[in-house]
């Protein structure tokens, strides 16, 4: 075998070792591919009743997937009603991406949707120092 053939047989495992170093430090900090957060995002706008999706969070745990997905629905909707569009966001979910294990979905009427809408703002009470929870 010559010197050339053996550089490139190097180079190649290298290569290789790399990729799957990446990936296996990846999951091991619970990290998420960012085509798997767009099939989430993707797959739960696609739900009848689903007016915008404006938060995914999901994390690894072993070889099975958690997610968190908030979801804006028209504020007309019954409470059961909006209880029904999260039921069909999670089917639709677990029916589309097999490795989800587990999803959680948040319905926000759509006027109050989004992280900004749940926040607490500083304050104070009972002779404590401003702050917030």
């Amino acid at each position: 075998m010559s010197l050339l053939s053996s550089a490139l047989i190097t180079v190649a495992i290298l290569v290789i070792v790399w990729q799957s170093g990446k990936t296996v430090f990846v999951r091991l900090l619970d990290g998420v591919e960012p085509g798997v957060i767009d099939g989430i995002h993707h797959t739960a706008s696609h739900v009848p009743g689903v007016e915008g999706v404006t938060e995914v969070r999901a994390r690894w745990s072993g070889h099975e997937l958690h997610a968190e997905i908030n979801v804006a629905v028209s504020p007309e909707l019954s409470v059961a009603e909006r209880h029904a569009v999260a039921r069909e966001v999670n089917h639709q979910l677990v029916h589309h991406l097999g490795y989800l294990r587990k999803a959680v979905i948040h319905v926000d009427p759509v006027q109050e949707a989004g992280e900004e809408h749940h926040g607490i703002a500083s304050h104070s009470h009972d002779d404590l120092p401003v702050h917030s929870h």
